[in-house]
């Protein structure tokens, strides 16, 4: 069985960007460059990871604020209207 071949991170780098801009399939510019499937779908998920720095518990705390953030501003504007309403009508009942 033959070792592990060991790549540079310079390597790893150009292979995510041609598999990101060439248009072609994973499997092809794996085969292109000499590497498996698996290992440059390994190197795409890792710059994947390091381009986005939230956990999985922190992008689904986000997602809920967000959420919350909607809700309230929601709120803030029905509750403008009902006091801009409001305000009309104390001035017409004067």
């Amino acid at each position: 069985m033959a070792g592990q071949r060991r790549y540079t991170q310079e390597f790893k780098s150009e292979a995510v960007r041609l598999a990101r801009t060439s248009g072609q399939s994973i499997r092809q510019v794996a085969l292109d460059l000499g590497v498996s499937n698996e290992a440059l779908g390994v190197w795409l998920r890792e710059a994947r990871a390091a381009e986005d720095p939230l956990t999985a518990d922190e992008r689904q705390e986000l997602v809920e604020l967000r959420r919350r953030v909607r809700t309230l501003e929601t709120e803030r504007e029905i509750l403008k209207k009902a006091a801009a309403f409001f305000a009309q009508e104390t001035d017409r009942t004067r």
